[in-house]
């Protein structure tokens, strides 16, 4: 005789799938990566913004900047929207409604070049119709990481002088952000030609065109324990060794 097995209702696991905070269903669940609690992002980013506990356990996540230690779990995120009906088209709808109404007016263009690249993102909504505008997220969704972008002095190379320091040196961007995205944004604010080639350097050491930021972080600055947050990236004219 086949056992019978027992229907389960959504509130079986509400446990594992609300969120501490809010009390609602985990929206962009957000995992505390020192204790793997996890939140709505939007739940732990504005508790982080007056503590650097975690909120179910206490444990201090970061000394200075908590938020560097938070990473979204999107496997988590479409086993919630497939366990709950019409949650996913009623948080698209929410957002969409909301970037609408907090459009801004001025430098569109300008934020949709940076976040194509994953780069800082000071965007309402992405201000075009279509299938390409509906199809690309620019990055929101990745992990974000701060960084400092410093002008490296007294290279002796030739057309050093083009390369100036730039008006915003901090900046936060995907941390899944190449070291290739990072020149070509650097080449796009500095006006250099095409042609021209940077170096990108951190803690002295010339970083490959395909390293990711969190790669960079993760074995080059963090294993620094005299560095501080943000992480430090330096850029020069190209040195040819050759």
């Amino acid at each position: 005789m086949a056992a019978t097995g027992r229907k389960h209702l959504v509130r079986d696991f509400n446990h594992f799938i609300t969120c501490y905070l809010c009390r609602g269903y985990l929206i962009k669940p957000t995992t505390v990566t020192e204790c793997l609690h996890t939140f709505c992002k939007s739940c732990i980013v504005q508790h982080f913004e007056e503590s650097n506990d975690c909120p179910k356990c206490g444990i201090q996540v970061h000394e200075t900047n908590p938020l560097e230690m938070l990473r979204l779990d999107n496997t988590l995120e479409e086993i919630i929207f497939k366990l709950v009906p019409g949650l996913r088209e009623r948080e698209e709808q929410q957002e969409q409604d909301f970037w609408k109404k907090n459009q801004p007016k001025a430098n569109v263009q300008e934020n949709l070049r940076c976040q194509r690249f994953g780069l800082p993102d000071d965007r309402g909504d992405n201000g075009e119709d279509g299938e390409d505008a509906a199809d690309e997220d620019y990055h929101r969704s990745d992990p974000q990481i701060a960084i400092c972008l410093d002008c490296l002095r007294n290279t002796g190379q030739a057309g050093e002088r083009s390369v100036t320091d730039l008006m915003k040196r901090f900046i936060r961007c995907s941390s899944r952000v190449t070291v290739g995205t990072i020149k070509k944004f650097l080449s796009l604010k500095l006006k250099l030609p095409s042609s021209y080639e940077l170096d990108v350097l951190c803690n002295g050491e010339i970083m490959g065109r395909d390293h990711t930021l969190e790669f960079i972080y993760m074995t080059r600055w963090r294993l620094h324990g005299e560095n501080t947050y943000p992480m430090v990236l330096e850029y020069r004219p190209r040195i040819d060794f050759g």
